[in-house]
């Protein structure tokens, strides 16, 4: 089996491979808080309400940007984009020249690994619908 993530960059990468990097953890689909002073990035637990939370993937994807207009939408073409992304993201670890790591579905080669080693969101969020966006700074997570 080719390793094509190890021998392409991501500007190579055609657009199955590029969505295939994608480990279906949700985080990115957490609300985030910058800090003003540090710039410091802080995930919240709470998601957008198009996260599926049982699969963690995005119920309205070919259509978020439109639904969600502040939704990320990555492209090797925006690589500032990834700093947004959890440190355990395909994208950001790839721009990196970092390994994936072990549980990854492309390596394990099980879907469920991610949700299996705690690495998804599936259980740990909330909604957008159920909080105040002026009530997102009580929901910082550290588990990101």
């Amino acid at each position: 089996m080719s390793l094509y993530w190890e021998e392409k960059s991501l500007a190579e990468m055609d657009q199955s491979e590029w969505e295939r990097l994608c480990d279906g953890c949700g985080k990115c689909c957490l609300h985030k808080l910058e800090d003003e002073d540090t710039g410091e990035l802080h995930f919240t637990r709470v998601a957008c309400r198009y996260l599926e939370e049982s699969s963690c993937r995005c119920r309205e994807y070919a259509d978020r940007k439109r639904l969600q207009p502040e939704c990320l939408v990555l492209t090797v073409k925006e690589p500032e984009t990834f700093d947004w992304l959890p440190e355990t993201c395909a994208y950001r670890l790839l721009s990196q020249g970092n390994p994936l790591p072990s549980w990854h579905p492309l390596v394990s080669g099980n879907v469920d690994s991610v949700a299996e080693a705690g690495i998804s969101v599936r259980g740990k969020i909330l909604s957008e619908v159920c909080v105040h966006p002026d009530g997102l700074d009580e929901h910082i997570v550290h588990w990101v």
